[in-house]
C-alpha cells in the first residue's frame, strides 16, 4: 500500500509502514516465553510460561487462553451486530428481524421474572399427569424434539455404511452430570463430592419448581442416572465407530429391547415408519430399555421434571439461572461469576439462529482475501500430506493408493457455507423467550426429519462462521474452518510464514488427518465404514498408536490425573500429525530459500513457537477434571509436547539426553 500527498505543486509517494502482526514482531509474542527453562525439559513453559503466569483467568470462564480470547472477540462483534438487530424495526418475518426479537426477549430479564414458571408448567403438568409406561416413553420420545438429552438419544444423521441417505440412530444419554465416571469412580474423592453436590442441585431445583419432598425426589433421580450410568459405555468403547454401527428392524426393537414402549417412543419422535433403526451402544440401550420398564414411575417423573427444569433453566427467572451456573458452572467448572447477560443472550441467538447471524458476521468481518489465503494454506497442506503418504514405509503399497487417492477428493470447507439455511419456518416472538427457544430446537429437530428420504446435502455445516473451532467429517470427506478461527495467533496475513505454518497449518493438518486417524481409518473415499486396509497395514499402525497412547498417559495434568491415552487418542495423534505435515509444507514454501533469522530466531524456531503460542491455555482444577475425564483432547498447556516427537525440533532448541522431554531418535514417535 501506498499514501498520496499533494504538496503545493509537487506529488510526494509516500510508501505506508507495513502492517505490523498482531503478536510480536512476527506473530509470536515473545515476551510471553520463560527463557530461564531449558526447552527440552520443559518446551511448553519455554515458549509461554511468562504468558501463563501473568494469565488471570476471568471470573466468567473456566479456562483462559488462545481459543477463549478469540471467542471473546467473536463474542463481542457477534454482540454488536444482533443488537443493532435488536434496535432496528426490521420488517415482520425478516432474518434480522428474528434475531433482534430473539436477542431482545432473552435480554428481557424483568419479563422473564414476571412471568415465573408459568411458561414451563403446562410441560410440567404433562409430567406429573404421566399414568403409565406408554404415556413414559412417549415423553422419552419428546425430549428428543425438545433438545432435552434423553437415556435413548435419537439423531439423524448419514448412513455410516451407505453415504447417499440418511438414517436414525439412537444411543445412550440422559445424565445430569458430565459422564458416566462421575457416578461410577469411587477412587478419585474430587467426584464423591461431586455427587454430594449433584443432589443438592437436584433438590433445590426441584424445591424451586414447587415440588412436593424434593429431597427424596432427588435422591431418586440420583439412583435412577447412577443405574443409567452403570449400563452406558465407556467414552472409550464408544470411540470404536466400527462397533457403533448395529441395524436393528424397527419392528424388532420391543422383543430384542422390551421395557421401552418403542412405538410410542419411536411415534413421538416423528422416526415409527422408519423401517430400521441403528443403535449405536447396543447393551446401554437394552439396559436403558429395561430401566423404563421396572424402575417406579415416580423415579421417573421426578427424573423428567428435574431435566426439563435444568434444561430450561437458563430461561426462567433468576433464581433458576443461578442454581444451574451454581452447579454447572462453579461445582463442575470452578467458575465463580456467570457470564452478563449480553453474553449469553449472544451464544442463545447464535445457537438458535446461527447461519442467519453467521451471514451478518461474514459480511463485516471476513473479507475476501482473507478467505483467498486460507485456501491457498490448505491447498499447501492437503499437497504435504499426499506426500508423506506417498512416503509411508509401514503401509502396504495398494493401501497407500487408496489413502492418497481419498484425499484427492477431499473437500475443505472454509469461512461460511456456499448456501446459508433457511429460517423462514422459525417463529419468533418478542417477549416469549423460552418459547422462543424451544421452537429453535423443534425447528431444528424437524429440519433434520424432512431430510429423510432425501439426497445428502453435503454443502451444509455443522458450525457457524463466529465459531473459534474446526472439525473433520469422515463421512463427508471434509474438513471444516469457520471463518472466526483464521485470526491471530492462528492465522495472521501480516505475521511470518513460519508462524503462521505453525499455527493454523498445524491446525489444518491436524482436521485433514482426522480421516486418517485410528478411526477415520475407517472410512473409504466415499465416506463409507468400510475395511480397506489389509490385516498387516492394521497391525503395523497398531504399534505405532500404542506408543501415542503410552506417551500421552505419562502426562498429569493435575497430580495423580493422568490423560486417558486411549481416550485422547484419535486428537493426539491428528497434533502428531499435523505438525509434521505443516512443517514439510513450510519448508517447501521457502522454494528451496534458506529462512531468513528474525530477532535471533530461525525459520524452524519460529514454526515451533508458532505451533506452541496457540496451546496457551490455564484452566480451573474443576474445569481441568472434567476436561480429562471426558474431552478426547489433551488438556492445551501440554499439546506443545508433541514437538519433542520430531527430529527439527531437537535440532532447533538444543534437546539432549537427560532433559525430562528427550526422546531417543528411535523412541520418537513417527506415523506419518
Amino acid at each position: 500500500m501506498r499514501s498520496i500527498l499533494l504538496l503545493g505543486a509537487a506529488l510526494l509517494v509516500v510508501a505506508a509502514a507495513p502492517a505490523k502482526p498482531t503478536y510480536g514482531d512476527y506473530g509470536f509474542d515473545a515476551a510471553g516465553m520463560d527463557r530461564s527453562v531449558t526447552p527440552g525439559n520443559d518446551w511448553g513453559r519455554f515458549a509461554n510460561g511468562k504468558y501463563l503466569d501473568d494469565l488471570v483467568i476471568p471470573d466468567d470462564r473456566s479456562n483462559y487462553g488462545m481459543f477463549t480470547k478469540l471467542r471473546d472477540l467473536s463474542q463481542e462483534r457477534t454482540r454488536g451486530l444482533v443488537e443493532a438487530a435488536a434496535a432496528t424495526n426490521a420488517p415482520a418475518g425478516t432474518e434480522g428481524r428474528k434475531i433482534g426479537d430473539y436477542y431482545a426477549s432473552f435480554m428481557d430479564a424483568a419479563t422473564i421474572e414476571k412471568k415465573g414458571l408459568a411458561p414451563l408448567q403446562p410441560r410440567l403438568d404433562a409430567i406429573a399427569a404421566i399414568g403409565d409406561r406408554a404415556k413414559l416413553a412417549a415423553t422419552l420420545g419428546d425430549f428428543n424434539r425438545e433438545g432435552i438429552d434423553a437415556p435413548v438419544n435419537l439423531r439423524l444423521r448419514q448412513d455410516l455404511k451407505n453415504p447417499d441417505i440418511y438414517s436414525v440412530y439412537i444411543g445412550q444419554g440422559g445424565l445430569g452430570m458430565p459422564d458416566r465416571d462421575y457416578y461410577l469412580d469411587t477412587k478419585n474423592p474430587k467426584f464423591a463430592e461431586v455427587r454430594t453436590k449433584y443432589q443438592a442441585y437436584v433438590t433445590q431445583l426441584l424445591s424451586l419448581a414447587g415440588v412436593p419432598d424434593a429431597a427424596a425426589k432427588a435422591k431418586m433421580v440420583y439412583d435412577l442416572e447412577a443405574k443409567l450410568a452403570a449400563v452406558q459405555w465407556s467414552r472409550v468403547e464408544r470411540r470404536q465407530v466400527d462397533k457403533t454401527y448395529n441395524p436393528v428392524a424397527t419392528a424388532e426393537l420391543a422383543a430384542k429391547d422390551p421395557g421401552l414402549d418403542w412405538t410410542a417412543f419411536l411415534t413421538a419422535a416423528g422416526v415409527a415408519s422408519q423401517p430400521r433403526i441403528i443403535v449405536t451402544n447396543p447393551s446401554a440401550i437394552a439396559g436403558t430399555a429395561k430401566l423404563v420398564g421396572d424402575e417406579p414411575l415416580d423415579a421417573w417423573q421426578a427424573y423428567l421434571t428435574f431435566h426439563t427444569l435444568d434444561r430450561w433453566a437458563p430461561l426462567l427467572p433468576a433464581k433458576f439461572v443461578d442454581a444451574k451456573f451454581a452447579f454447572s458452572g462453579t461445582v463442575l467448572s470452578g467458575q465463580p461469576v456467570n457470564q452478563e447477560r449480553w453474553k449469553r443472550g449472544v451464544d442463545a441467538t447464535s445457537d438458535a439462529l446461527g447461519e442467519a447471524v453467521g451471514k451478518l458476521y461474514v459480511a463485516k468481518y471476513f473479507a475476501p482475501e482473507a478467505k483467498a489465503k486460507a485456501d491457498a494454506l490448505v491447498k499447501n497442506i492437503i499437497a504435504a500430506m499426499d506426500a508423506r503418504l506417498g512416503a509411508l514405509t509401514w503401509m502396504d503399497p495398494a493401501t497407500k493408493v487408496e489413502a492418497r487417492a481419498k484425499l484427492a477428493v477431499f473437500t475443505p470447507k472454509i469461512g461460511y457455507p456456499s448456501k446459508w439455511r433457511d429460517y423462514a419456518k422459525l417463529d419468533i416472538v418478542r417477549g416469549d423467550a423460552l418459547g422462543n427457544a424451544e421452537r429453535a430446537e423443534r425447528f431444528e429437530y424437524q429440519r433434520d426429519l424432512d431430510k429423510l428420504g432425501k439426497p445428502i446435502d453435503r454443502s451444509e455445516w455443522g458450525m457457524t462462521p463466529m465459531t473459534v473451532n474446526a472439525y473433520a467429517n469422515p463421512t463427508w470427506n471434509e474438513v471444516v474452518f469457520p471463518a472466526a478461527i483464521l485470526q491471530p495467533p492462528f492465522f495472521d496475513p501480516n505475521a511470518d510464514p513460519a508462524v503462521n505454518y505453525g499455527g493454523i497449518g498445524a491446525v489444518i493438518g491436524h482436521e485433514i488427518s482426522h480421516h486418517f486417524d485410528d478411526q477415520g481409518r475407517k472410512y473409504d473415499k466415499r465416506g463409507t465404514l468400510a475395511d480397506w486396509w489389509t490385516a498387516q497395514d492394521i497391525a503395523r499402525f497398531k504399534v505405532l498408536t500404542d506408543k501415542v497412547v503410552a506417551q500421552y498417559a505419562a502426562y498429569q495434568p493435575l497430580p495423580g490425573l493422568h490423560i486417558n491415552g486411549e481416550l485422547t487418542l484419535g486428537e493426539n495423534m491428528a497434533d502428531l500429525a499435523g505438525i509434521n505435515v505443516a512443517y514439510d509444507a513450510y519448508h517447501k514454501s521457502l522454494n528451496g530459500k534458506p529462512a531468513p533469522v528474525i530477532d535471533g530466531m530461525t525459520g524452524d524456531q519460529r514454526f515451533f513457537l508458532g505451533f506452541a503460542q496457540i496451546w496457551r491455555q490455564k484452566y480451573r482444577d474443576a474445569a481441568l477434571l472434567q476436561q480429562t475425564t471426558t474431552d478426547p483432547h489433551t488438556a492445551g498447556f501440554l499439546r506443545p509436547n508433541v514437538a519433542r516427537n520430531l527430529d527439527a525440533w531437537y535440532a532447533a532448541f538444543g534437546a539432549k539426553p537427560g532433559e525430562t522431554l528427550y526422546l531417543s531418535p528411535e523412541d520418537r514417535i513417527k506415523v506419518w
